[in-house]
């Protein structure tokens, strides 16, 4: 799992290479899923969470919306 803190350190573009990444994740599990394959079910939860991480955090270094405190 992803820190807040680790994707803080990283540029804008290490953040869309990590984003595309965990994306490709989702999708092979959704697809382990469909075909009963899956064992890791937890695993689906925290790829989502680190996707929405990584959003926010991409999002607040373009600029889009204000920091966070903290």
């Amino acid at each position: 799992m992803a820190k807040a803190q680790d994707l803080r350190t990283m540029t804008v573009d290490q953040l869309d290479d990590e984003l595309v990444k965990l994306k490709k994740e989702q999708f092979n599990l959704r697809f382990q899923k469909a075909t009963g394959q899956l064992e890791n079910t937890s695993r689906v939860r925290q790829v989502r969470r680190d996707i929405a991480r990584v959003r926010t955090v991409a999002s607040v270094k373009r600029g889009d919306v204000a920091q966070p405190k903290a």
